[in-house]
């Protein structure tokens, strides 16, 4: 270990914590730029918990270095560092491969030799790509005994190809981002491009490697280690939309904890990086004082499902998710409808990171005038009025039967909350792309959309719009495609909404 020729230890001067600026020796001997935050008073006479950071894509290494105060105040070692591949630390990007993890359980060792730091007392957490890393650290490092994965992924395939579907916008954000702060691998070089000019031909490589980077792979693992493990995510995730977390948590059997808010991506933690009080880091103070200190203070006997949904309505509280859209109804899309492909109608999920911002700081989501939308390309359907609105809780689903014109194509499903005068509100949307399908010949599509959880006001109605272009998606029809949906009398056509039972 050697200190950083920029920075030698320093006091700060209001709490008394000890903040370091070191290098730290990752795998295959990588310098890994970090910081170490001890308590005050720490003189080796006593052993304390420690909680190892991995910095964000694309963030330098101070990221976390308000909340690692705030924690070290309360007497946590927090040792964080510069993911490899990003600024200044060494080798290149890995998107979460097998070198990032070996890298964490590096800091963890250098840890444990170069700090009060417990070793029965390890714990990880991490934002967006800190928090993926940390998830699959635990995977593969028994010592982690507690993870606070906020706004990250347990499925990266699930995360940025739902639906068979490329998030154009949410991976073109990640490639540049990536680009302009750090050293890109070859591997990653390949994927990428495969991925943003869809080669087909390399769609298994690409799914397998991102099998390999998803914490779901390894759950076996992490249940055999009993890590306790917290997942916080925005509604609004445009890169790492909260289904695929929501899964992995019901499938979780040690300790956890599930916690969804208004925002998109990284939104709901952001204020906590700069020091003010913020929800998502008060709960994982708490899940740490808990699986760490050993402190009883009540968050394993509080429903672990905890949910803020996109109104001004406060936290809500389930004993699990599948409790969450227990009480389903069914939109009936009775009528046949057909659509043109490769116009966009205007319905759309928004732009990639702000729109669902706009939506936590003012609850304006993007809006559509449904009665405006041309029918030629957005087919649309509608429910009747609901007298004393409805609560959306959890995954809608669509499910009917499609007719296309061409063996690819791509259509995008929206769920609006319609007011009296006919402006829609996006309350959940979700893409659906096929291939190798006969022209001519119906098919069924199951598509869950994002998971979300909106307040529906009295009088208002829901309505489904299907379209075939998002600015947010890349979309695989042909010029000239038309799609058909339709309602079969043996196999009708519906939208099954989760709704909260009053």
């Amino acid at each position: 270990m050697s200190l950083s020729p920029a920075a030698h230890a320093a006091e700060s001067a209001t709490s008394g914590t000890s903040i370091r600026f070191v290098d730290i020796a990752g795998d295959g001997g990588t310098v890994l730029k970090a910081n170490v935050v001890t308590p005050a008073g720490a003189d080796g006479s006593a052993r304390f918990p420690v909680v190892v950071l991995p910095t964000s894509w694309a963030m330098p290494q101070v990221e976390y270095l308000a909340q690692a105060r705030k924690l070290a105040d309360s007497g946590y070692v927090v040792v964080s560092y510069n993911s490899r591949g990003f600024w200044e630390s060494g080798g290149e990007i890995e998107t979460a491969g097998p070198k990032d993890v070996a890298d964490a359980s590096k800091v963890i060792d250098w840890a444990l030799a170069h700090t009060p730091a417990d070793p029965a007392k390890v714990g990880m957490a991490g934002v967006s790509y800190g928090a993926g890393i940390s998830l699959l650290a635990a995977a593969h490092d028994p010592r982690i005994k507690a993870v606070a994965a906020l706004s990250g992924w347990a499925d990266l395939i699930d995360s940025i190809y739902s639906g068979r579907t490329q998030h154009l916008q949410a991976a073109a954000l990640l490639g540049g981002a990536g680009y302009l702060t750090g050293r890109p691998g070859p591997e990653l070089k390949k994927v990428l491009g495969d991925f943003l000019s869809s080669n087909l031909d390399q769609e298994d490589e690409m799914i397998a490697w991102g099998r390999q980077r998803s914490a779901a792979t390894h759950l076996d693992r992490i249940n055999a280690n009993g890590t306790a493990v917290m997942l916080g995510n925005a509604w609004g995730d445009t890169i790492f939309p909260p289904n695929q977390y929501a899964s992995f948590y019901e499938k979780l059997t040690g300790p956890k904890r599930l916690e969804f808010r208004p925002g998109d991506h990284a939104t709901a933690e952001a204020t906590g990086l700069l020091g003010l009080p913020n929800d998502t880091w008060t709960s994982a103070h708490r899940w740490f004082d808990r699986h760490l200190k050993g402190t009883d203070n009540g968050v394993d006997r509080e429903p672990p499902v905890r949910l803020k949904p996109r109104s001004d309505g406060g936290y809500e509280g389930y004993a699990d998710w599948k409790s969450v859209g227990a009480h389903r109804e069914r939109i009936a899309l009775n009528d046949s409808e057909h659509v043109w492909a490769n116009v966009n109608s205007g319905a759309d999920g928004g732009i990639v990171l702000l729109s669902n911002l706009l939506d936590q700081l003012a609850q304006t989501p993007p809006t559509v005038s449904v009665p405006l939308l041309p029918r030629s390309f957005a087919a649309v359907w509608q429910s009747g009025r609901y007298g004393s609105g409805a609560a959306v809780r959890g995954t809608p689903v669509l499910h009917t039967t499609v007719t296309p014109t061409a063996s690819s194509g791509t259509f995008v499903a929206y769920l609006y909350d319609v007011g009296p005068l006919g402006v829609g509100k996006l309350v959940s949307n979700a893409p659906y792309t096929f291939h190798d399908k006969t022209p001519g010949r119906p098919f069924a599509v199951d598509l869950e959309l994002f998971s979300t959880a909106y307040d529906v006001p009295a009088g208002h109605r829901l309505a489904v719009v299907v379209d075939t272009v998002d600015p947010l998606y890349i979309e695989h029809n042909p010029a000239g495609a038309q799609l058909t949906f339709s309602s079969p009398a043996t196999d009708p056509s519906y939208l099954s909404v989760p709704l909260r039972k009053e």
